[in-house]
């Protein structure tokens, strides 16, 4: 059982909220998306409605990246889209940020520096551990509680995401809670249930095709983009030189695992019956049994987004990760589009986070009834698994 915000006596009280603000970043420092931080609007602003003193922890970028960079553009953001005052600390435990916190005014938010700072933060931890970490000794004795918001981060055991409730009274903010009630039991979602799985994160999309037919979650998966591409060459298929160097540059040792669901699931598993290749800067649609192709595969084509949508208009759940195709290039955006407006036709449709997200805000798609905040933390869900920032709430 995960507390709510519901179960919190927030007046007064000095609370850490642990959020997923990490945003694409300009080249000159700004935040280019904020995204991210107006998903936690809610809650931070219920909390200092509340009379809560407010405490800010996230994450951007990793050690080593262009975008690993300070917090200071965020708490500018922060002060602009919440109704509380924000002000930002350029340190994330010890003296100075406990003194901050403790002169921090109630229903105001603090937001303390980015917790990658510190090499603890990149590491994982058993809860039990985490809690004697110094980010998290050094900023317990200043908070009365702790609330998680960053279900985007929630797979992950690092300090800040399962070292504090540990220590303090944990519980979820309104975006975990969110996503835990649609994400949480996915099992007991509509049948048939159908999962949608492209992108190019073909390792973690065959770990979930196999997870989900083995445990009986998924009647049946649809494969696009390098996904659909890598089961089309696990099939025998010859997509031609360009598309099978991406694949195999992609999968590497998936293939094996890719073969082997075919083998095993393959009546389930729908692979594309034709795809779109960029040929003399043109979308050109090429039928599977016409390859290879010289051409890159770059979407999937009109024939296979008729064929899922006949599968979809019979789901009783759609779930969807990954695009279909390259759909930041608008003639390869069409699979994606035509796929996920077709998903609508299922009784209950979610769509995971990441990539998945970006492009629905690109193509300009709603209608879902869930989509989610995070990439790897709602595949984690969708295959009936629990999260560590989760398990160390409750």
């Amino acid at each position: 059982m995960v507390r709510t915000l519901d179960d919190l006596d927030a007046a007064g009280a000095a609370v850490g909220v642990r959020v997923d603000i990490n945003s694409p970043i300009d080249d000159d420092g700004a935040l280019a998306d904020d995204t991210r931080l107006q998903a936690h609007v809610d809650t931070l602003d219920e909390l200092a409605a509340r009379d809560a003193r407010v405490v800010v922890l996230a994450h951007q970028g990793r050690p080593g990246s262009d975008d690993f960079t300070t917090l200071a553009a965020h708490a500018d953001r922060l002060d602009d889209l919440l109704d509380a005052p924000v002000s930002y600390h350029d340190t994330t435990f010890g003296q100075d940020a406990r003194d901050a916190i403790t002169d921090l005014a109630h229903g105001h938010v603090l937001v303390l520096e980015n917790t990658r700072f510190y090499s603890e933060e990149v590491m994982s931890f058993d809860p039990e551990v985490a809690a004697e970490t110094h980010l998290v000794t050094g900023l317990v004795p200043a908070l009365d509680a702790y609330v998680n918001d960053a279900f985007a981060a929630a797979h992950r055991s690092q300090p800040s995401l399962v070292g504090f409730p540990a220590a303090l009274p944990g519980y979820a903010g309104r975006v975990m809670e969110r996503e835990l009630d649609a994400l949480g039991d996915i099992g007991s979602t509509p049948t048939p249930r159908v999962y949608v799985l492209g992108g190019a994160k073909v390792d973690d999309s065959i770990d979930v095709a196999a997870s989900v037919l083995d445990s009986g979650l998924a009647d049946r998966v649809l494969t696009t983009g390098v996904v659909g591409n890598t089961f089309l060459h696990a099939s025998g298929v010859d997509l031609g030189p360009a598309s099978t160097e991406v694949v195999k540059d992609r999968a590497g040792e998936a293939l094996t695992r890719a073969e082997e669901l075919l083998d095993t699931y393959g009546d389930r598993i729908a692979l594309p019956v034709d795809v779109a290749v960029e040929r003399d800067d043109e979308r050109i649609e090429v039928a599977v049994e016409d390859l290879p192709s010289d051409d890159p595969a770059m979407d999937i084509g009109s024939e296979t987004v008729a064929a899922y949508g006949d599968v979809l208009d019979d789901a009783g759940t759609a779930i969807l990760n990954g695009p279909a195709g390259v759909f930041e290039m608008d003639a390869f955006s069409v699979g994606t589009r035509d796929l996920f407006e077709a998903a609508r036709a299922a009784e209950y449709t979610v769509v995971g986070g990441g990539d998945t997200a970006a492009a629905l805000r690109r193509l300009g798609l709603s209608g879902f009834d869930h989509v989610s905040t995070g990439g790897g933390a709602a595949l984690t869900l969708l295959t009936g698994e629990s999260l560590p920032a989760v398990e160390a709430l409750s």
